[in-house]
């Protein structure tokens, strides 16, 4: 379900036991070696249709921060040019101009902001980050990558939540690599 002609989408990439990160912030994890032959590929073309729905991305300082730091080691910045909004209080180094520093009050920021200009929102981290998101009422849906493999403990992908939220499964489907890849509508009012 979206809100008006936006969809504010949550995304992470997990573990299969639910955590987005270890707990110092490293993800070397992410690149597991594994092969399921009944698995969908993914080709550039529909990479490039896919990338191209999403219209600006919000994320927290530390995903920020791990962003550019895999842009340092050569695996480019993954936000191509889309606006990008960090969500931070802390002073971080600005590398483009499509880059923006926002400290101020979530829900005011997707409602009044980013729903009226976008219509494909991608909250792509932290768990801090998506459990606000979803406590407050602003999340349309939840796609959640699962990458074949257990690391015992490290960062949440979903923090702690006021209350349930009920979601709908829209759409699963499992990669060659191993990956899952499920969609879910959220189930609950807007604020």
């Amino acid at each position: 379900m979206t809100s008006g002609n936006s969809c504010v989408t949550v995304h992470m990439v997990a573990s299969l036991d639910g955590f987005i990160a270890r707990r110092d912030g490293s993800v070397d994890w992410l690149e597991v070696k594994d092969t399921f032959e009944g698995g969908s590929t993914l080709d550039a073309e529909t990479v490039r249709t896919f990338l191209e729905s999403i219209d600006c991305y919000v994320m927290g300082s530390r995903t920020y921060e791990l962003a550019l730091d895999f842009e340092a080691r050569g695996f480019g910045w993954a936000y191509g040019d889309k606006p990008t909004i960090v969500l931070t209080r802390r002073t971080l180094p600005k590398t483009r101009d499509n880059v923006e520093f926002h400290a101020g009050d979530l829900t005011h920021l997707v409602n009044e902001r980013l729903r009226p200009s976008y219509r494909g929102i991608w909250f792509v981290g932290g768990g801090a980050v998506s459990s606000e998101c979803l406590r407050l009422g602003l999340v349309d849906e939840v796609r959640y990558s699962i990458v074949p493999i257990l690391i015992g403990e490290g960062i949440p992908f979903f923090g702690a939540l006021a209350a349930d939220i009920p979601l709908h499964l829209v759409e699963s489907k499992a990669y060659a690599t191993g990956m899952v890849a499920l969609r879910y509508e959220v189930q609950v009012n807007r604020s």
